[in-house]
């Protein structure tokens, strides 16, 4: 059965830093990534991570947020800077299937930003 599993979601105030976590189970992914959903918002694509580390991200993210990997440990990272109201959302890890599609994820953390 292939899992993924989130942790590191909380408060945190305006201008601060969360890392989320993510592991996963059950299979390893050529590419895996973050993606996040704010009440009344549509799902977006924040990052994603190749296995041999090449990595993507949102423009909305550039430069605040970086996503990271343990291959060995099967797990992926998300380091967040900066974290604005914008930000606050369910933040939920994925992997690709083997089409390339984002056909797994996770059950997701809540991002909560205040001031």
């Amino acid at each position: 059965q292939v899992q993924l599993a989130e942790s590191g979601g909380g408060l945190v105030q305006a201008g601060g830093s969360l890392r989320l976590s993510c592991a996963a189970s059950g299979r390893t992914f050529s590419t895996m990534g973050w993606f996040r959903q704010a009440p009344g918002q549509e799902r977006e694509w924040v990052a994603s991570i190749t296995r041999d580390g090449r990595t993507s991200y949102a423009d909305f993210v550039k430069g605040r947020f970086t996503i990271s990997r343990d291959n060995a440990k099967n797990t992926v990272a998300l380091q967040m800077y900066s974290l604005w109201f914008e930000d606050a959302a369910e933040y939920y890890c994925a992997g690709q299937g083997p089409m390339g599609t984002w056909d797994y994820r996770g059950q997701g953390t809540q991002v909560t930003v205040f001031s």
